[in-house]
């Protein structure tokens, strides 16, 4: 069975790709990720905002277009094409959040692009998911109080929603809000920060009603990071092509030799496979959720591990210009690492397939 996209949901990849490609070229974002201390290309998030982009998949009542999992699928693939910097994914995924959890005044905040909200989850030094089995963070006399760790674009937040063993709660960045300390990557598009909180806060969820939320908000970013490393794959994979086109040796395009072609297929077959497991994780997020923890972990692993793969083998495709700084293989390599690593790593997700079919 193919799967096809709605007239409503084509357009709405038709439409964004006209803007990403017209807005955010990678020469005009790549000087953004390395020089830019905010890495965010404001005045694109700023029309994302306009377009009503970053709460598209909410329902109208909620301020969104009422466009679904599957149209929040199409904007983080066209993205990843983009290899876009900021904190696209991570608005997403604080949106979601606070709809979860009913409140009304941040997510319109959010939607509307007058305030960035992250998720601050992770407390271990292992990596930047959260999850932790019990968080050291707590929340008591309307203060949240702890440590957390790897938290994107966390220092110039205006609000952090904090996971705490009491449940989830807004923490807004007040007048210091918490201290950050920077962290170094290899992804050009990411901010990450430590952050010590303790400062004043409210609780939006508390117990079983905040272990609910987060399991919603994680199953979301897996989807949408999913999709978004499915851009990531799509576009190495055409500029790969376009080289192989393009390079000659002994009078002839490298992509005539077959060895190489039967490479660059490997590539199309992980790429269009990722395509169908995290169209049909949205659909499912939609219309089946009973099947969505499932789909969900099985796009994101396997989107995850075929990123890698199809974003590797675009830097050995193009030879000893692919390791360079001057050509665009390694932007798309570091970013789908990252994102390999988020809202649940490859093992973690195969894990959560596993018992969500019952083994």
């Amino acid at each position: 069975m193919r799967f096809e996209l709605s007239d409503e949901h084509a357009l709405l990849r038709q439409s964004a790709r006209e803007l990403l490609e017209s807005e955010a070229p990678l020469e005009t974002t790549r000087p953004v990720m390395e020089d830019d201390p905010e890495g965010t290309p404001k005045a694109l998030y700023a029309t994302l905002a306009e377009l009503g982009y970053l709460g598209l998949w909410l329902s109208e009542d909620e301020g969104g277009a009422g466009l679904g999992y599957l149209g929040l699928a199409v904007l983080q693939h066209e993205l990843g094409r983009v290899a876009c910097p900021g904190p696209a994914l991570e608005l997403c995924v604080a949106i979601e959040a606070l709809r979860q959890c009913g409140e009304r005044e941040w997510r319109g905040r959010a939607i509307e692009g007058e305030a960035l909200v992250v998720l601050a989850d992770a407390e271990n030094r292992d990596g930047a998911d959260g999850g932790d089995a019990e968080y050291e963070s707590r929340f008591a006399d309307a203060r949240v109080r702890g440590h957390k760790r790897y938290v994107a674009f966390g220092a110039g937040a205006d609000a952090h929603l904090v996971t705490t063993r009491e449940g989830l709660a807004l923490a807004p960045r007040g007048d210091a809000g918490p201290d950050a300390t920077p962290l170094r990557s290899v992804d050009h598009a990411q901010r990450w920060a430590d952050l010590v909180f303790d400062g004043p806060a409210t609780l939006l969820a508390a117990g079983s009603d905040g272990e609910r939320v987060l399991d919603a908000t994680r199953r979301v970013g897996s989807l949408a990071a999913a999709a978004h490393l499915l851009g990531l794959m799509e576009r190495a994979l055409e500029i790969t092509l376009d080289y192989l086109k393009e390079r000659e040796t002994f009078g002839a395009p490298i992509g005539s030799h077959q060895a190489l072609q039967h490479r660059a297929a490997d590539m199309l077959l992980r790429t269009e496979s990722s395509r169908s497991a995290v169209y049909r994780a949205a659909w499912a997020l939609d219309a089946e959720p009973e099947s969505a923890p499932l789909l969900v972990a099985a796009a994101k692993a396997y989107a995850g591990d075929a990123a890698r793969f199809v974003c590797g083998q675009s830097i050995q495709l193009h030879g000893g210009v692919g390791f360079t700084w001057e050509y665009d293989p390694h932007i798309f390599y570091k970013r789908c690492k990252t994102l390999e690593q988020r809202y649940g790593s490859t093992r973690q997700q195969l894990d959560a397939a596993l018992h969500a079919a019952g083994h």
